[in-house]
């Protein structure tokens, strides 16, 4: 019998969400920086073989929430908290395990979890051991698992382990598809990743970039975006001594989205000020939060 379901991975910010994803899936499809509240969106990637097809849901970091963009972000926490068949609840192996034991029990599972240890080379197998004896004992899993998203190790393991609990079904998405997100979506996003990638303190969480012009010309993609600050000082950051630091933005990002989307790419980045867009329902609902 077919199976299929939605496996939504959940954990504290940078306990490795996005890389698992990504290592499970076998696309980038999530952006990654070793900066906390890197993923803002919840984003869909579909593995399909005859036998079953899991639909994974990288969500964003749990946090408490200061702005109207973290309610956003926690919101899309909650509807992958109600439409899970199974839960991957994923910590660091040097992180507090206690701490994550306790956020793991606040999140009033109704699905069957699977508890990841990631991030396992970076400890001793003793270690590694009693941690696992530790999360078993916590009973609340079905199953505690150890892995290196980075690494790719224990994925085969992991994603055995899902299938094995996913429901029967029919598939909800045509075999060819990867995910539900549009190809603009994943510019801004690859933009918006070296912005996380090149530049250090708060210019990371003050930006968004939105996609203003998509364009399949005969021989290339012309695409422009505007990457979004809240201060003038912060503009002047990302623009850099006579346009230096958006022109080191442009050509990482171009030479991704052409990775991406197989082909040459045009890219034209513009910087824009809008004060307090993250408390800002408008702003938000342009910027696709």
């Amino acid at each position: 019998m077919h199976k299929a379901g939605f496996v939504n991975i959940f954990g504290k910010a940078n306990a490795g969400k996005s890389t698992l994803m990504n290592a499970l899936v076998g696309e980038k499809l999530a952006i990654v920086s070793p900066k906390v509240q890197t993923t803002r969106h919840r984003i869909t990637g579909v593995v399909t073989t005859p036998e079953y097809q899991i639909v994974f849901s990288d969500t964003p970091g749990i946090i408490d929430p200061r702005y109207r963009l973290h309610e956003k972000m926690m919101g899309a926490v909650k509807s992958a908290l109600e439409d899970a068949d199974v839960a991957m609840l994923i910590m660091d192996a040097r992180d507090n395990v206690q701490e994550n034991l306790e956020l793991f029990g606040s999140l009033k599972l109704k699905a069957k979890s699977i508890l990841v240890i990631n991030k396992s080379d970076t400890m001793m197998k003793e270690e590694l051991d009693a941690l696992v004896k530790q999360c078993e004992e916590w009973g609340k899993a079905q199953k505690v698992l150890v892995i290196s998203a980075l690494q790719q190790k224990g994925i085969p393991a992991l994603l055995e382990s899902i299938v094995a609990m996913l429901p029967e079904s029919e598939p909800f998405y045509p075999e060819d598809t990867l995910t539900d997100k549009s190809t603009r979506f994943f510019v801004a996003e690859i933009i918006r990743e070296k912005i996380f990638q090149l530049f250090d303190e708060e210019i990371p969480y003050h930006t968004a970039v939105a996609v203003t012009q998509f364009q399949e010309k005969d021989t290339l993609t012309k695409i422009s975006a505007e990457i979004i600050v809240t201060r003038e000082t912060q503009k002047a950051i990302i623009l850099g001594d006579k346009g230096a630091s958006i022109k080191k933005i442009g050509t990482l990002a171009r030479q991704d989205i052409e990775a991406f989307i197989g082909r040459k790419v045009f890219l034209e980045l513009f910087v824009k000020v809008r004060g307090k867009w993250r408390d800002n329902d408008i702003y938000l609902k342009e910027y696709g939060y």
